[in-house]
């Protein structure tokens, strides 16, 4: 008995509150952040493919100077892992902006 009248109260509680319950609204801040400027056709890959899934503030919040076998590691997993739809070409293209520039 005791268990039924904890699930009837756990239900009554689930409904009372579902009912008057409204979906929350929020408004997120405009994207300010951006990919550190460059000129060429990496800075125009990362562009085109990185910003697609994340926020350039990911890059940003890398230690500084991993190097090229590093990004050019990070690339292929976002490629392999992550299935990102980067081409061979742009892939190494943006792995030497990374090095270059975070």
């Amino acid at each position: 008995m005791k268990k039924l009248t904890v699930a009837c109260t756990a239900l009554m509680l689930a409904v009372a509150t579902g009912a008057s319950a409204a979906p929350f609204k929020y408004d997120l801040p405009a994207e300010t952040a951006k990919l550190r400027p460059a000129t060429g056709p990496g800075f125009d890959a990362a562009q085109n493919n990185c910003l697609s899934c994340h926020s350039p503030d990911y890059l940003a919040m890398q230690p500084p100077k991993l190097g090229r076998a590093f990004w050019t590691a990070e690339v292929a997993k976002m490629v392999n892992v992550f299935k990102a739809k980067i081409a061979p070409d742009d892939a190494k293209l943006i792995a030497e902006y990374l090095d270059a520039n975070y």
